[in-house]
């Protein structure tokens, strides 16, 4: 019969002690996951062109929006409204004037669309169409002549309202569209608070009264919407002349077409002062930047014409070829705990022809874990934006992160350990 040794039974679970912890130990630490790499958000790099501000009047509401311009040249019309690319003057809504027929012009579109080539439904002319007629000519007022039972299609109306600004032809409009000026006022209201206008109202088709009245920055981005729709850019692009069988209509909105600029309504009330809503375009070769504008509240049209000459000075010196993103230029560092570094660099570049009227915002960057990783491994992607416009690029590892080697991990189980139990939840 054998007898208990002590020492025997020590030595014996010492060494099972000992073989177990060699069994655990050493797969953990050499096949365990290792941790995350700390990563660490670096300055943005300075602009690449220097900030160009848009010149805009201090005096009255003012502001200029940047547009999309398709294959084709044409506008593309804006889904929301954009951030303008500057403003200037009073954040508070002013008198409009004929801005207001710009207005109507797109709501009457909502009730009656018109699509181009097309002169839509014939609209016979009424006792109230033709006391407008006169109202306006006795008020002084611009209005184009029109007797009662005349027929004039959707098309020859707005031609008139646009072209010649016909105040008479607002209101047959928006009776016919509508049922009563009220009513179109109503209908106004809502679609300029659908379309995000909120500095914006109206209380009559024409701006005539002083309580229609928006702000810069609602009424360039209006500007945009009235551009990029194409029935109202082939009013525009037509000749007054155009209006077959009517009384001459003298062409309001064409302005300084020398310039680059495209008028969209010009207009002068008391209470308004001048008012000025357009288009303009630089163009270089085959790259074309477009953008809308309005200018309301000037006291007369020389100051107007100051005014229009320094803001495309300014455009002709602000706009040019920006990178937005350069390749190689690094958003973050990451530092592991076993020393090792690398950057996360832009992957590829992306470049535009806009406008760098500020600085952009502070970008906005989305990363993946990195424990370790191969040269040129994506890691997450960089987001800027600004007045040139927005772009996105992936985030590259500039360096490789290499796993730190069996002696390194035998000798530090305690962030081993850790990033198991992280990545058990």
């Amino acid at each position: 019969m054998s007898r208990f040794r002590p020492g025997r039974f020590i030595g014996v679970l010492v060494g099972t002690v000992a073989i177990l912890a060699v069994g655990v130990y050493g797969p953990l630490t050499l096949l365990g996951p290792l941790p995350s790499a700390t990563a660490t958000l670096l300055p943005p790099p300075a602009p690449a062109a220097i900030v160009s501000p848009p010149a805009l009047p201090t005096a009255g509401t003012s502001a200029v929006t940047a547009l999309r311009v398709d294959e084709s040249g044409s506008i593309v019309a804006p889904t929301i409204p954009a951030a303008p690319i500057a403003a200037a003057g009073s954040t508070t809504p002013l008198p409009l004037a004929a801005i207001a027929k710009v207005i109507t012009a797109l709501v009457a579109f909502d009730a009656k669309p018109l699509t181009v080539g097309e002169t839509g439904p014939a609209v016979t002319l009424t006792a109230a169409d033709y006391q407008s007629y006169l109202d306006y000519t006795a008020r002084g007022s611009r209005a184009v002549t029109v007797f009662q039972g005349e027929v004039w299609s959707e098309q020859e109306l707005l031609q008139a309202m646009l072209l010649g600004s016909s105040n008479n032809h607002a209101d047959t409009i928006a009776r016919w569209a509508f049922g009563s000026v009220d009513a179109y006022v109503e209908a106004a209201n809502a679609w300029l608070t659908k379309q995000g206008f909120d500095h914006t109202s109206v209380v009559d088709a024409t701006g005539l009264h002083d309580a229609s009245a928006g702000t810069g920055t609602d009424l360039a981005a209006l500007a945009g919407l009235a551009a990029g729709n194409p029935v109202i850019a082939e009013i525009l692009a037509s000749p007054a002349s155009a209006l077959a069988d009517r009384r001459g209509i003298d062409n309001t909105t064409a302005y300084l077409p020398e310039l680059g600029i495209t008028g969209i309504s010009r207009s002068y009330t008391d209470a308004a002062g001048v008012c000025f809503l357009f288009t303009a375009r630089i163009v270089d070769g085959d790259k074309t930047f477009a953008f809308a504008g309005a200018i309301v509240g000037e006291p007369d049209y020389n100051t107007l014409d100051a005014d229009l000459a320094a803001l495309m000075t300014s455009a002709t010196d602000g706009v040019t070829e920006l990178p937005l993103l350069k390749q190689g230029d690094a958003y973050v560092r990451f530092n592991t705990t076993w020393g090792a570094t690398s950057s996360g660099t832009v992957g590829y570049s992306r470049n535009t022809y806009a406008w760098q009227a500020s600085a952009p915002v502070k970008p906005s960057i989305d990363l993946d874990p990195v424990t370790t990783g191969r040269a040129g491994t994506v890691v997450g992607h960089v987001t800027v934006d600004g007045t040139a416009g927005e772009a996105s690029s992936t985030l590259k590892l500039d360096r490789t992160i290499p796993d730190p080697g069996p002696g390194w991990r035998l000798l530090h189980p305690v962030p081993l350990i850790n990033a198991l139990l992280d990545s058990r939840g």
